[in-house]
């Protein structure tokens, strides 16, 4: 029998590969990390703008804003504001890495092997793969509780195994979780769709019943805990880094659901429609309730599970706590198990399919919450709070994850002209190297200045803007080291981009 050469072809501005022998028996192709066909990508942009609100309402979003004013000194209009300037800076790498993914069907590690070569991608997905793993273990404790709340509500006797019941809780949940995504991504979809509209009515309902039990006069006039007479901008940029680290994450690993949006023009509304606005109003929320809390329940609770455990209704905590379970398996689905999961496919994606990485996410994320589940068991002492945790992060991978981002954009846009050779990013020895070492050029240098800076005390602001000093690094370095490269008579011939011949054919 002949073997057959895969093609590209153009549908309407959307490039479908049509998948022949020469890389399906690769050891760099499976069928979950194959291009999607034009018929495929059937998301519109109120299916991404609905992916976006549920990721975007989930407890660590309300939590921001005590975050912004308890860590970083900022006011809440401050803090308000941060957030929101936050989200629409965000939105400039989330649709430009968005187009690959979008006009060639491919998920976030192919993508990355036109920059980082078909081996070295595996790099910075093990990067991006063991932030998200985290992030579903942190979102998996959250929903975890809301679970053991509802079984203490529906079962007097269950709310008697105390740290024990949220550890049980844990692990259901995070099967529910797992499940969702192992189905495929048409389920993701149904459940983002459906998700979007009640959560954004459960959460103009809580601002509702919070609004009379506060004054937002005075919230606003608070002082900032920040030193008296110190500057606000030093504060507020660092404030600003972290927030936009948030979805750092996201700005990477976009191309993971672009790759199913019917257009280009259909990723950028949704995203425009979905982010910014879901975000603020969310955060926002955040800091109503947590002021009102002390009318409504007696006490400041900055966190909303726990504050509708104290709400003395059945009904209504039975209610609360099935809602937040939607909302957290909405966002923890979406952004924090679907890209580890492709990620992980990437490294032998022969051994590894979507099942397996599903797996693999959930086992990485409940080993790097392991030392939370033994404190909620009671084999070890408290130690360090989850919110301490998390907040922490944003700034710390923010500085990690920023490189990647500017890169990307970079060599989709500037190096390859937005035209790829995909059969090459599936086969090795094609047209892309093993390694491309001017990507961990780039990679590196922010990388390494970052860690000069925590070692040394020095150039703090460094890390402290870190996701923008190292975007701007990475995508600067990354186009001085592709043109020098490129020009080197050792570097060999320059990787071959598909041509509209080709993408034709």
């Amino acid at each position: 029998m002949t073997e057959t050469t895969s093609q590209m072809v153009d549908r309407g501005g959307l490039i479908e590969l049509d998948v022949g022998d020469d890389v399906r028996s690769s050891s760099r192709f499976n069928e979950d990390i194959a291009p999607t066909q034009a018929s495929e990508r059937t998301w519109s942009k109120w299916n991404i703008a609905a992916l976006w609100v549920g990721m975007s309402i989930c407890v660590p979003t309300y939590t921001l804003g005590g975050v912004l004013t308890a860590y970083f000194g900022l006011s809440v209009g401050e803090a308000l504001f941060a957030i929101l300037l936050a989200n629409v800076i965000v939105l400039i790498p989330l649709t430009l890495n968005a187009f690959p993914g979008t006009k060639f069907g491919i998920p976030f590690p192919v993508v990355l092997r036109s920059s980082f070569g078909i081996l070295g991608s595996n790099v910075p997905c093990l990067v991006r793969a063991l932030v998200g793993c985290g992030w579903f273990g942190i979102q998996t404790m959250f929903g975890g509780l809301a679970i053991h709340l509802l079984l203490a509500e529906l079962i007097p006797a269950w709310a008697a195994l105390g740290g024990l019941g949220e550890v049980i809780g844990f692990f259901v949940f995070g099967a529910m979780n797992l499940y969702v995504v192992i189905r495929g991504a048409e389920s993701i979809k149904w459940l983002e769709t459906l998700a979007a509209p009640l959560l954004l009515a459960v959460g103009i309902g809580l601002m509702i019943w919070a609004w009379p039990n506060m004054s937002m006069t005075e919230l606003l006039a608070q002082p900032p805990s920040r030193p008296e007479g110190a500057s606000v901008y030093g504060y507020f940029f660092a404030g600003l880094t972290a927030m936009v680290g948030f979805w750092a994450t996201l700005s990477l690993n976009i191309p993971d659901f672009s790759r199913f949006a019917k257009s280009q023009k259909d990723q950028i509304v949704g995203q425009v429609i979905g982010l910014p606005l879901t975000m603020f109003f969310f955060a926002a929320l955040g800091v109503v309730l947590t002021a009102a809390s002390e009318s409504l329940v007696g006490q400041t609770v900055a966190d909303p599970v726990r504050l509708i455990g104290y709400i003395d209704s059945p009904f209504w905590v039975v209610l609360a706590m099935l809602l937040i379970i939607i909302a957290t398996i909405s966002t923890n689905t979406a952004s924090n198990i679907v890209s580890p999961t492709n990620d992980f496919q990437n490294i032998a994606p022969k051994l590894i399919n979507q099942t397996r990485g599903v797996l693999m996410t959930g086992a990485v994320g409940v080993l790097l919450m392991g030392y939370d589940l033994l404190q909620k068991a009671g084999v070890i002492p408290p130690g360090v709070s989850l919110e301490q945790m998390y907040s922490n992060w944003l700034l710390g991978y923010s500085s990690l994850l920023g490189p990647i981002a500017g890169i990307m954009a970079v060599d989709y846009f500037l190096i390859k002209k937005q035209r790829l050779d995909v059969p090459s990013l599936y086969m090795d020895s094609h047209a892309y190297p093993a390694v491309n070492i001017a990507g961990f050029i780039a990679f590196g240098v922010p990388v390494a200045l970052t860690l000069l800076s925590l070692l040394t005390g020095t150039m703090d602001w460094f890390y402290d803007y870190g996701w923008f000093t190292g975007s701007a690094l990475g995508a600067i370095v990354y186009y001085l080291a592709s043109q020098v490269l490129a020009s080197s008579p050792q570097a060999g011939p320059a990787p071959i981009m598909a041509n509209k011949a080709t993408e034709q054919r």
